[in-house]
């Protein structure tokens, strides 16, 4: 089945999709190329996603940027903040778009989504929406212990009607059995053979680290990893700072700093000759998350040699922080959508650590989970999902039982088995 044709087939006709599948199945490419689809034939689309991170994938916004639902977790509170009415220029915005696209829809609670209902609704939006995601992965932040709970338990989700397209051939790897080993690990079950084949990844660690990315739970733990392994590598320290230019005057350096934190753009690039990096975009000639060497660092340009032996001449390239707005073009009012700021720098970080959040979206072939990290449903099996070479996967030995660190949030399960989309 070729599934872009029926997804784009799906939305032209007017239907609601909601493009689901486990890690790896490809649902970041088929969005990219429904949402080039669409653009080429002069149809307006807004990228959308819960968070920065995710909305930084797609090149686009945050759900509350582009709603306009300042900081309400609600509608209550966006009635409380006096933002319950939709603005003029808000309605003409959602009105004008043909396709939304919300991605990593897990991430998003029952409350935001029926805000995001609303919404469509006070604008009289009559184009189509695809939502994007995995409800066995990541799920919404909450605060405390908050029950979670998804858009799909609110009564706006039953309102769309989505037609539910499921990815599911692992793009990743060939690995027939770890495929296996994922879908067990993504439903939550472990028997006494997940147990010990989980166990058969539990190796001695290797003297030198250099070969090998440590998937951390931690921000912190990832950042001293790095640390600690550049430090043990001889030779000059090049730092490379991030450019920024304003498109927009107005622009506040908090937003910049936010922005390059949600897209994995790093403000000082620390650099040895020698030392592994991961790219953290995808490119005609390397991917997010493929592993190189630099072996030559210049006043304009980074030289990384992959494992296939082919160097890379890397050169800052641009992510832009982009908004609709109302401009006059051939004296006609119309949205266009258009940059407030671009940051420029080189699309790689350190490959010593990442923290399985920031891995979103990476293939990663030399990996060592820390799995006394793991404090989520549903992390494990996205630490797990990561790997595209699992011979060379090292499990650090759990603290706890297997069935402790894999476990499923039971709504999410239940949705996602019960085939009620």
């Amino acid at each position: 089945m070729n599934y872009l044709d029926v997804t784009i087939d799906k939305l032209q006709r007017g239907q609601n999709v909601f493009l689901t599948g486990g890690a790896g199945v490809g649902k970041t490419t088929i969005t990219t190329q429904v949402i080039q689809n669409f653009e080429s034939e002069a149809k307006r689309v807004a990228k959308l996603a819960s968070t920065g991170m995710a909305a930084t994938l797609i090149g686009g916004q945050t759900l509350h940027s582009f709603f306009d639902l300042g900081i309400a977790e609600n509608v209550e509170k966006l009635q409380a903040n006096g933002k319950y009415e939709i603005k003029k220029k808000i309605k003409k915005l959602i009105a004008s778009m043909d396709l939304i696209v919300i991605d990593e829809i897990s991430m998003v609670s029952d409350t935001l989504f029926e805000m995001i209902a609303l919404r469509l609704h006070q604008a009289d939006f009559d184009g189509v929406l695809m939502v994007v995601g995995d409800f066995l992965q990541l799920p919404p932040v909450v605060r405390g212990v908050q029950e979670v709970h998804f858009a799909f338990e609110s009564l706006a989700w039953q309102e769309m009607d989505f037609i539910k397209v499921e990815l599911t051939h692992i793009y990743r790897t060939d690995d027939v059995t770890f495929i296996e080993l994922l879908h067990h690990v993504r439903f939550g079950y472990v028997d006494e053979d997940v147990h010990n084949r989980l166990n058969t990844y539990i190796k001695p660690l290797p003297n030198d680290y250099k070969h090998f990315t440590f998937l951390f739970g931690k921000n912190i733990s990832a950042d001293k990893h790095n640390k600690r392994e550049l430090d043990s590598i001889e030779g000059e320290l090049f730092v490379r700072e991030a450019q920024v230019i304003k498109h927009l005057k107005s622009t506040k350096e908090s937003d910049i700093e936010r922005f390059m934190n949600d897209a994995r753009i790093e403000k000082e690039l620390h650099l040895k000759i020698g030392a592994p990096v991961l790219f953290t975009r995808n490119s005609w000639n390397y991917f997010n998350g493929e592993r190189g060497e630099i072996v030559n660092i210049d006043e304009s340009c980074i030289y990384v040699k992959k494992s296939d032996a082919k160097i890379i001449k890397l050169e800052p390239t641009a992510q832009s922080k982009a908004r609709w707005s109302e401009k006059s073009v051939a004296g006609k009012k119309e949205l266009v959508e258009e940059n407030l700021f671009s940051v420029y720098q080189f699309p790689i970080k350190l490959a010593f650590g990442i923290t399985i959040h920031k891995s979103q979206g990476m293939s990663i072939a030399d990996l060592i989970i820390e799995t006394n990290e793991i404090f989520a449903p549903s992390q494990f099996y996205v630490a797990l999902s990561r790997t595209s070479n699992p011979r060379n996967l090292n499990l650090i030995a759990p603290r706890r039982q297997w069935h402790e660190l894999i476990y499923v949030d039971s709504k999410a399960m239940n949705f996602v088995k019960g085939k009620n989309c």
